[in-house]
């Protein structure tokens, strides 16, 4: 029986650790050949010497269980190495079908402490580096269809957070690139459906590298169906069967879609609903009337309550 990936060519960004890794693990096992992109650099902020060991580790590993693997070291955030990502994958394995951005950084700070570089260099790596390849294998894939005359095998899932839905006071630059990730993947989805390409995002939380101060105080480990101990209820490869689903000819008709995961549970995210809605009297809005209208709506609101939706949080496996 062949596996539901065979045959396609999978390109997966800050693959060298973490979720990158489970993900590219979970799309080799599902049949897929790899190109695991990862900078290397060791820390969380992208400080500390670029190193090929994290993404040559993983592209072993998936060639010693029998799959096919090309470890790649480039920036993603650098266009031309973004560039150079793609039609690596293309000139190993002939074609790229899959593409999952994970690459990213944390650079944390209030925002009336933040920096501009602290700004800069997060919004650079998230939101250029989903960009930068999205544009380059919506080019791919854009040529082929036209080739080809018809639509064409083509998948991204992009990485949003739920910093991004719920909000998160301490995090400006990563919420505010995670929900631009978000507009990216909307936007990408209707554009490339004519192709056959669909882009999906998830907002996953998995304990990493990243996250591991985070969720410091999270255990480990939970009951396991026998009473044992079972898998890590953030453990990354709770998240990778997702991303190998949504990448996979099953998910053709998914696109444009928000879904959170972690811990055994998937939750689909609805669109914004309008709530209200005010039509003035007049030919324009007056000061007075916005008042009249907006300030008894606002008054029956609970205090606190915003467009982030902070009940995600609570989302767990039931």
């Amino acid at each position: 029986m062949s596996l539901p990936l065979e045959g396609l060519t999978a390109i997966v960004t800050g693959a060298g650790r973490g979720l990158g890794r489970a993900e590219a693990l979970e799309l080799a096992g599902l049949g897929a050949s790899v190109v695991v992109n990862d900078y290397g650099r060791p820390g969380r902020d992208g400080s500390g010497a670029a190193s090929a060991a994290p993404a040559e580790e993983v592209a072993a590993e998936i060639r010693a269980a029998g799959g096919r693997a090309l470890a790649h070291t480039g920036d993603v955030a650098d266009h031309e190495q973004a560039r150079g990502l793609v039609e690596s994958a293309v000139a190993e394995f002939g074609a790229l079908d899959i593409l999952v951005n994970n690459a990213g950084i944390l650079r944390d700070r209030m925002v009336f402490s933040m920096s501009e570089e602290e700004w800069d260099s997060v919004i650079r790596v998230h939101l250029k580096g989903h960009f930068n390849m999205t544009h380059f294998a919506s080019v791919h894939w854009r040529a082929r269809s036209k080739a080809a005359d018809g639509p064409v095998y083509g998948r991204i899932v992009n990485t949003s957070s739920e910093a991004f839905l719920a909000g998160s006071a301490g995090q400006p630059n990563y919420a505010a690139a995670k929900g631009g990730i978000v507009g990216l993947t909307t936007s990408t989805a209707l554009a490339l459906a004519r192709y056959g390409v669909t882009a999906n995002v998830i907002c996953p939380r998995a304990r990493t590298r990243m996250t591991e101060d985070v969720f410091a105080g999270f255990p480990a480990r939970q009951a396991g169906a026998e009473g044992g101990e079972g898998l890590d209820p953030l453990a990354p490869e709770h998240v990778a069967p997702l991303v190998g689903y949504l990448v996979s000819p099953a998910a053709a008709h998914v696109n444009g879609q928000l879904l959170v995961v972690h811990g055994g549970m998937v939750a689909v995210v609805e669109r914004p609903r309008v709530a209200a809605k005010f039509d003035t009297k007049q030919d324009a809005f007056t000061y007075d009337e916005l008042d009249a209208l907006l300030s008894p709506h606002y008054a029956g609101r609970p205090r606190g309550e915003t467009f982030a939706a902070a009940e995600v949080l609570g989302l767990k496996r039931g």
